[in-house]
């Protein structure tokens, strides 16, 4: 049991001030971080497996072909001839007028109606989707198709320029992972002081109920009801405002809808890990609390 039953009688035997002490505001800081640090890293997981999905099975054509004619008719060409293949879910070319719109967020141009940028000659794109797993044969039969229709054009996999950025936000969320256990191991460590402290403050009630035949299992229920509620109140707290700030962020969040950032989400699995987080924590404490006074009462006497 969690926290055990006592006595009313027994319970006047130790203060009851609610939040009187620092371990319910610790335990709340280190709620809080640990709610926070979990919360990071499953966005940052899930965003790290959406992207590596979205990149796994697709490609860019480019087609550099300096005849503006003959690059657009070797586009339509490739287009057509890879959307026929069995192994290509889609194939879509790449407007030029997208193109000059995405360069002109760096000529200061949001339309890509800049003089400059329109008199640039912009390759032509085809994003390439495969459809299964075995993307070195699928890149190996569209580069065929690629030289009998488009020779000189080149295939860029999408895994080569955002395989890194994928690699780096899954390696930040096993950094949250880290950081979720080691919080565990430093409130386990605030319990274990504390069950300490407690009994070195009550020491001569301690010897008093072992005078009276009181065995170390009661006097470890008696502290481990004491030090369970304290701990339940911090990681409370520390849940109410890891919520809020949760809520605050999402709701923020809520307005982003393209870009990497849009891809960070908690799905219905985070969130039932950050909902049994405080429950974990509450039976870690107590278990800890119970394991860490019978070893310490048997040194008593």
């Amino acid at each position: 049991m969690i926290v055990p039953r006592v006595p009313v009688q027994h319970r006047r035997l130790l203060p009851d001030h609610r939040l009187s002490g620092p371990t319910p505001w610790v335990i709340a800081i280190l709620m809080m971080l640990t709610l926070l640090a979990a919360a990071a890293g499953v966005g940052l997981a899930r965003s790290a497996n959406a992207i590596g999905q979205a990149i796994a099975g697709r490609v860019t054509v480019q087609i550099t072909t300096a005849n503006p004619v003959e690059r657009a008719e070797q586009a339509a060409a490739l287009r057509r001839r890879a959307a026929a293949q069995p192994f290509v879910r889609s194939a879509r070319a790449v407007e030029q007028q997208e193109l000059r719109a995405t360069l002109g967020q760096w000529f200061g141009s949001a339309e890509g109606d800049d003089p400059v940028l329109k008199s640039l000659p912009l390759p032509a794109l085809i994003d390439v989707d495969f459809i299964g797993a075995e993307r070195d044969e699928h890149v190996q039969a569209l580069r065929a198709l690629v030289a009998a229709e488009a020779p000189g054009a080149r295939i860029i996999p999408h895994a080569e320029w955002l395989g890194p950025v994928a690699r780096l936000i899954r390696s930040l969320a096993w950094v949250a992972g880290a950081l979720v256990l080691l919080m565990a191991l430093a409130s386990a460590a605030v319990v274990i002081m504390t069950a300490r402290a407690a009994l070195g403050t009550h020491y001569a009630t301690i010897e008093m109920l072992h005078l009276i035949g009181a065995t170390d299992r009661q006097i470890t229920r008696l502290f481990q009801r004491r030090i369970a509620i304290d701990t339940a109140y911090g990681i409370a707290l520390g849940t109410l405002v890891a919520a809020a700030v949760l809520l605050l962020i999402g709701w923020q969040w809520s307005g982003v809808t393209s870009g990497l950032a849009a891809t960070a989400s908690l799905g219905v699995a985070g969130w039932g890990l950050l909902l049994a987080l405080p429950l974990l924590a509450i039976a870690l404490a107590a278990l800890t609390a119970r394991q860490t006074l019978l070893a310490a009462l048997k040194k008593i006497l």
